[in-house]
């Protein structure tokens, strides 16, 4: 499992996405302007198994509009470039302990994809955004029949498609993996349903600006094109 250094990281990384989110055609997706004004809102990590990419599922609280935006980024460390992959650049960043690192935004590069399907599968599991060796307890993934086990990440990471709210990655025989970037809070009144047409999904909590808690979808896999 991976494991979480105590050290510093530079620039931060609320610094990079403050610079980088207002690019993204899903920032501010729920109102306001201006430069953001971000704050940790929780997220979790998924182990990359040959141990070379770390994977982090960022929750990012805006509150620079008239309400409160939560943001997901799934984000990738390397410490070398990815090819083809300079769209999808984050930033760089220099690490206590590892050094240079590469920042990735997650829906474009290989291994996360490869990691969340293998999360909605049931074969991996989630972990503590910051505690060494600590499953998460608070995602939780579903997935209903067999499904599509595409081979090539790297296609299906380079056709990934950013909308006003999502990105979305077409996976093999048709079926489409929808990540949330804008969050939604699940109802009050039970728990967050899943859409017409899904087959598998991520979901977890984060915390509000006010200190209360949210819940709701981070990540759905359709059967086909979604509604």
């Amino acid at each position: 499992m991976a494991i979480i250094h105590r050290t510093t990281v530079k620039p931060t990384k609320l610094d990079l996405l403050n610079s980088w989110l207002p690019s993204r055609s899903w920032y501010n997706g729920d109102g306001g302007a201006g430069e953001p004004e971000l704050a940790k809102a929780g997220g979790f990590r998924l182990d990359d198994p040959q141990g070379e990419v770390g994977i982090e599922f960022m929750l990012v609280a805006d509150t620079s509009g008239v309400r409160p935006v939560t943001y997901l980024v799934p984000v990738t460390y390397r410490g070398a470039p990815l090819d083809g992959a300079d769209h999808a650049l984050i930033g760089t960043m220099e690490h206590g302990v590892l050094g240079p690192r590469w920042a990735y935004d997650g829906c474009h590069d290989p291994v996360l994809v490869a990691q969340l399907l293998a999360l909605i599968d049931g074969r991996a599991e989630a972990q503590a955004q910051s505690i060494s060796n600590t499953p998460d307890r608070e995602v939780t993934r579903s997935r209903t029949g067999d499904g599509p086990t595409p081979t090539d990440f790297t296609a299906v990471a380079h056709a990934a498609t950013d909308g006003r709210e999502h990105t979305e990655l077409p996976v093999t025989d048709g079926a489409i993996l929808r990540v949330h970037r804008v969050l939604r809070p699940a109802p009050d009144d039970g728990p967050h349903r899943l859409p017409q047409g899904a087959t598998g999904h991520v979901a977890g909590s984060w915390q509000m600006p006010d200190g209360t808690g949210a819940r709701g979808l981070f990540a759905v896999l359709y059967a086909g094109a979604p509604a």
